[in-house]
C-alpha cells in the first residue's frame, strides 16, 4: 500500500500544474481602484480584442493630438463620478464559463445605480478584457468606432 501511495505522489509531481488564472475580478478591480487605468497605454496588456483594438485606435487618435474617440470614464459608465461613493457602494460579481467570464460591477453614482459587464477571456493563462459593456447606459466599448 505504501509503495502504490508513493508512484501516486510522484506522479503528481512529474505532471505539469493546472493552470490557475484566479478570480475574473481579480482583473477587472484595479480599474475601479485606479480610474482612469482603462485608458492608460502602459495598462494594454490587461486587455484582449475587440477591446484592446478599440483602445489603440484610441490612442493613435490621441497622438495627434485630438481628444480621442471614448469617454474618460468607461468604468464609471461615463459619469461625473464621485470616488469616495463608487467605492463605497462597489459590489463586484464573477461568472465563469470555460475560457470566457463575465464580471459584473454595480454602483450608485449621485445616488443612481449603474451597472457595468466586463467581458473577459483567459489568454496566457489570465483574465483579459475583452469588452467593457454598459448596462445602465446603453452602450459597449466593442461597438465604439475610432477609425
Amino acid at each position: 500500500m505504501k509503495r502504490r501511495a508513493g508512484i501516486v505522489v510522484l506522479m503528481l509531481f512529474a505532471s505539469p500544474p493546472p493552470s490557475f488564472a484566479g478570480a475574473a475580478l481579480d482583473a477587472v478591480q484595479p480599474f475601479y481602484a485606479q480610474p482612469g487605468l482603462e485608458l492608460e497605454p502602459s495598462a494594454r496588456d490587461r486587455f484582449t480584442d475587440p477591446a484592446k483594438n478599440i483602445l489603440n485606435q484610441n490612442d493613435a487618435i490621441k497622438q495627434t493630438g485630438e481628444e480621442g474617440c471614448l469617454d474618460p470614464a468607461l468604468a464609471f459608465d461615463d459619469t461625473d463620478y464621485d470616488l469616495a461613493e463608487v467605492t463605497s457602494t462597489l459590489n463586484l460579481t464573477e461568472s465563469i464559463k470555460g475560457e470566457e467570464a463575465t464580471v459584473v460591477a454595480t454602483f450608485r453614482v449621485l445616488k443612481d445605480p449603474h451597472r457595468i459587464e466586463w467581458k473577459l477571456k483567459l489568454v496566457d493563462g489570465g483574465w483579459k478584457v475583452a469588452d467593457i459593456v454598459s448596462m445602465s447606459g446603453d452602450w459597449a466599448l466593442s461597438q465604439f468606432n475610432c477609425e
